[in-house]
């Protein structure tokens, strides 16, 4: 929408129908907020959401999300068949083109994307554009014509949520446990979450890092039972609403950008490790691509890829190294106790939470970031030699 407010033509294609879902934890981050509001879409069908509830065995802390110049002090819930069908209303609204029940894909000329082909009802269309943004999700066929690959060597995640009817449905924190055992009581670095939604149900979910132990026979069902049956009591939980729907958390790529085209979101790697939360990422990046296009179409995709890097990527890769560390039992149980011992590391712990930390942060979870992208640098090639092997 901020390409087609900028005055340029726009035509959105969209796979599904309007309205349509997509797994998701459907939390949205302070930051996520701000990037709502900066696009002008009203949050007015969300929860509201104050802070984070985090538990790691016996420890339970609760904070609120703390207000900053640059953030608002409060989050929300919104499921995301009503958060995109939002999205794709303001987009028409703004003068985009959209087309549902849409596939697309890249239209090359050597290694310069200059349009997409399209299947959709209407039959088969080449469109040309002078920049293609990729917001497919995680990794597929449209990444690998391009090169948008997941880099085989950094760790990613899968996640599986479902939707119960709860009377906890209305409060104000998110919750997140950290400490998750799978079916042989192995220590699983990922957590368990509680996402209130406001309209009588609880999002459930469970995610899981791809550096433990045994992660390709991890059974994401097994594990959702397992933690649905440690919180079912204490949010009086009815039975699922739906069946359980799992989805793969892309936390890396080889490219984000090339001649015609660039990647956003998702597509582009933007999952913050420590909470495979992107969102608000996703909407931040498609900003920065729109406005570079605006502002010099010949130069976007270079100074996209290189201010995205400068946002991003020291703690992205900070968030890669870390989810080496907790993929080894040994470190996991300390690295959590760690992570919500005291108040003011557990407020550090909120910020990372909440993608609230990047290269522009000030204040200790600034200087907690450059420290711990430096020491973990040093730790990165003893850690993924001796990591777990699935």
């Amino acid at each position: 929408m901020t390409a087609a407010r900028g005055g340029a033509s726009v035509v959105v294609l969209e796979q599904g129908e309007h309205g349509r879902d997509k797994s998701c934890g459907d939390g949205l981050t302070p930051r996520a907020v701000a990037a709502m509001d900066a696009l002008g879409v009203p949050l007015d069908g969300a929860h509201r959401i104050s802070g984070l509830r985090m538990m790691a065995g016996r420890q339970v802390r609760e904070l609120p999300w703390p207000a900053t110049g640059r953030f608002p002090g409060h989050g929300a819930v919104w499921p995301r068949r009503r958060l995109d069908a939002a999205l794709i209303d303001a987009a028409a609204d703004a003068g985009a083109e959209v087309r549902f029940s849409s596939t697309a894909e890249p239209v090359l000329d050597g290694d310069r994307v200059t349009g997409v082909r399209v299947e959709g009802p209407a039959g088969t269309e080449e469109i040309d554009a002078d920049l293609v943004v990729v917001a497919a999700g995680a990794p597929g066929a449209v990444a690998r014509l391009v090169g948008a690959t997941r880099d085989p060597d950094e760790p990613f995640g899968l996640a599986i949520r479902t939707y119960a009817e709860t009377p906890r449905h209305a409060e104000d924190m998110l919750e997140a446990c950290l400490t998750l055992r799978d079916t042989e009581g192995r220590a699983v670095p990922g957590y368990g979450w509680m996402f209130p939604c406001g309209d009588g149900t609880v999002n459930i979910g469970v995610g899981a890092l791809s550096t433990m132990k045994g992660f390709k026979k991890l059974n994401l069902n097994t594990l959702l039972d397992s933690y649905r049956g440690v919180v079912g009591d204490a949010w009086s939980l009815g039975p699922n609403l739906e069946r359980p729907r799992a989805w793969r958390l892309p936390m890396s790529t080889v490219r984000r950008h090339g001649p015609g085209w660039v990647a956003i979101g998702d597509a582009a790697g933007l999952v913050n490790p420590m909470n495979g939360e992107g969102i608000d990422y996703g909407l931040e990046s498609g900003m920065l691509a729109a406005e570079r296009f605006l502002a010099d179409p010949a130069t976007a995709p270079e100074v996209y890829d290189r201010l995205i890097g400068e946002r991003f990527d020291a703690f992205l890769r900070t968030g890669r190294r870390f989810a080496f560390v907790i993929g080894h039992p040994a470190l996991l149980r300390p690295g959590l106790r760690l992570a919500v011992g005291t108040q003011a590391i557990a407020g550090i712990t909120l910020q990372v939470m909440g993608n609230l930390v990047d290269a522009d942060t000030p204040g200790a979870s600034g200087r907690v970031l450059r420290a711990a992208d430096r020491l973990l640098g040093l730790a990165d090639p003893l850690l993924r030699r001796t990591r777990a092997r699935a």
